[in-house]
């Protein structure tokens, strides 16, 4: 069999002018993962990552915590942006309940879950430059292209964020097809709101196709280290 590893990002930079960027904290993420790894005897034959600058940087902090082996070089990794995050700011944004004053993380967070069930919902999706259907059809894509990666053997490890994980996940424990839509929007939303920064899912891929092994690990993290947002 082969396998996949699907990486949160480290904690970004919530509140700053550029929220793609880890904060310390995420970059100490990204090292305690990338030993934590190492240590386990972990190595990559494939490394893949979205298109972003905050994936670029876990990745980057995974191979110092690995100390510079050259399978964790970020150098070498292939951009994938359908492992990229939608944007919340703009689905936030669009909901008319939410308030447009400047929120603090908690506030935040009850207005982002808020904000996406209402994207979930599939009855505004003229109102969205990238609609839920979209979203995880894209993500779904990557999915598909990442697993034919993980041939027998293989691992294939896929740095991304919380959105991108939740929907992989949604998809592989309710099904990919148009009848399970509904299920889908109700695993992801609840998948999402606990993907930890810097988690590892686990992917098995055999002759039967892929299938989720465990979600959202974390034994590298303790302490302040455990963050979601």
């Amino acid at each position: 069999m082969g396998l996949l590893l699907l990486v949160r990002h480290g904690q970004a930079s919530f509140g700053a002018d550029d929220y793609d960027v880890l904060s310390p904290a995420g970059w100490e993420q990204g090292r305690a993962l990338g030993a934590d790894l190492a240590a386990r005897g972990i190595v990559p034959t494939a490394l893949l990552r979205g298109d972003m600058r905050r994936h670029r940087e876990t990745l980057e902090a995974m191979l110092e915590g690995a100390a510079g082996a050259p399978e964790w070089d970020p150098a070498g990794a292939e951009v994938d942006a359908g492992w990229d995050e939608f944007d919340h700011l703009a689905v936030v944004a669009a909901d008319p309940g939410v308030p447009h004053a400047e929120l603090d993380r908690r506030a935040f967070q009850a207005a982002f879950e808020r904000a996406t069930a209402r994207w979930c919902a599939g009855t505004h999706d003229a109102e969205y430059d990238e609609s839920w259907p979209a979203f995880l059809g894209r993500v779904r894509g990557s999915l598909g292209r990442a697993t034919a990666r993980a041939g027998s053997g293989e691992v294939v490890v896929a740095v991304t964020s919380g959105g991108p994980v939740a929907a992989a996940v949604a998809t592989l424990v309710g099904g990919a097809g148009d009848g399970d839509a509904a299920l889908t929007a109700h695993l992801w939303s609840r998948f999402n709101t606990v993907v930890v920064n810097s988690g590892v899912t686990r992917i098995v891929v055999g002759s039967t196709g892929p299938r989720l092994l465990s979600f959202n690990e974390h034994p590298h993290l303790a302490g302040d280290l455990l963050t979601y947002r």
